[in-house]
């Protein structure tokens, strides 16, 4: 479906070390500005024990976990909206990603330079903040731009153009775009195609040392106070640590987790957010032959659901065959489910739910 989430932040506060760790894509992390140029891209498998349930029940040979794409993104400084230090390339990786995973560096260390000279979470959040809204200011104009010349002649183009100028405003006063107000299903639409980086649904990381990962400390305390204004997510991860457990066989994981005290990894804390950021759900196709999983928005039907496994699907949908993840594990079989008379014939209208089990009838 090509979702994917944007790693975002000032440069030297661990956003590739962590990228590496999450995907394996092997960007180059240095003790300097920069060292990301061109964005990495990597795809990361999203654990799920109901996918091992149903290759339990299956036996199935073959298994397709989900999957989020993330980007990890050069470093951003201040001035970047006006092209310091690569800026303007850097922000137009920004607006093609779904969402941003912003990370932040709370914690202290002499040895890893900071591009401000010092460690203050509220400093740096707004920085990045700032040059995102200043490079949203510069879309809006031309907008407004656009808007007023065509105004003159069609004089229904006014409510856009004063739309937009509302828009101005709002991030004149250095609020993003997410919490600009809208009226109508118009002013959502008009707001939703400008494509504001500000108006992306944002994750905070923070980026701690190892023996605070479980506690946090003061810098943890700053972005969760700014997070809660926002109603953003915040996750407290070890980039270090995640370097290591990456390294480290799948099998003994678990046990160097239970050493630091933690239940899961950083990287499965940052894909559950980034799933839920992107308000993303999971249906599985299952069989004897393959257990699939598949990733789709919430609230999408389930001819687009048909869609995603194939074009054609959707194109001659007819109907979706339902059985319910917790149904088919509580009872072991699809016959017992269909005896239970839980396996349901769903249209157009379905909405697909997070732990369906579809199988599409199709027209060829």
């Amino acid at each position: 479906m090509g979702f994917n989430c944007g790693i975002v932040g000032l440069p030297n506060v661990g956003k590739s070390t962590l990228f590496n760790a999450i995907t394996a894509a092997g960007a180059e992390a240095a003790n300097y500005p920069f060292c990301t140029i061109e964005p990495n891209v990597g795809v990361v498998l999203v654990q799920d024990e109901r996918v091992e349930k149903l290759v339990a029940l299956y036996h199935s040979p073959k298994i397709v976990p989900s999957s989020i794409e993330f980007v990890d993104i050069a470093g951003l400084v201040k001035g970047a909206s006006k092209g310091e230090g690569l800026g303007n390339q850097f922000l137009s990786h920004i607006r093609d990603v779904d969402a941003i995973a912003h990370v932040v560096r709370c914690f202290d260390d002499p040895n890893v330079v900071h591009v401000d000279g010092s460690v203050n979470p509220k400093r740096d959040i707004e920085v990045i903040e700032t040059e995102l809204i200043l490079k949203d200011l510069e879309t809006v104009e031309k907008k407004i731009r656009d808007a007023e010349h065509r105004a003159k002649s069609d004089k229904k183009f006014k409510s856009e153009s004063d739309f937009y100028f509302k828009v101005k405003e709002h991030l004149s006063t250095g609020r993003l775009a997410r919490y600009v107000e809208t009226a109508s299903d118009e002013e959502k639409l008009w707001l939703r195609d400008m494509h504001l980086l500000t108006n992306k649904p944002v994750m905070y990381v923070c980026n701690v040392h190892e023996k605070e990962i479980a506690a946090g400390n003061q810098y943890v305390e700053q972005v969760r106070e700014i997070a809660s204004k926002e109603g953003a997510k915040v996750v407290v991860v070890s980039a270090a640590v995640e370097a290591e457990i990456a390294e480290l066989p799948v099998a003994e994981r678990k046990e160097f987790l239970d050493g630091l005290g933690l239940k899961e990894s950083g990287l499965q804390q940052v894909v559950r957010e980034g799933m839920e950021l992107l308000e993303l759900i999971t249906f599985f196709t299952a069989g004897p032959k393959e257990v699939h999983a598949w990733t789709l928005r919430k609230g999408a039907y389930a001819p687009e659901a048909a869609g995603v496994i194939h074009t054609d699907f959707e194109k001659g949908f007819i109907r979706a065959e339902i059985m319910k993840c917790d149904d088919l594990f509580r009872l072991g079989d699809e016959v017992k489910v269909k005896e239970a008379g839980l396996l349901r014939i769903e249209g157009r209208e379905y909405q697909i739910q997070d732990g369906d089990i579809c199988h599409f009838r199709f027209n060829v």
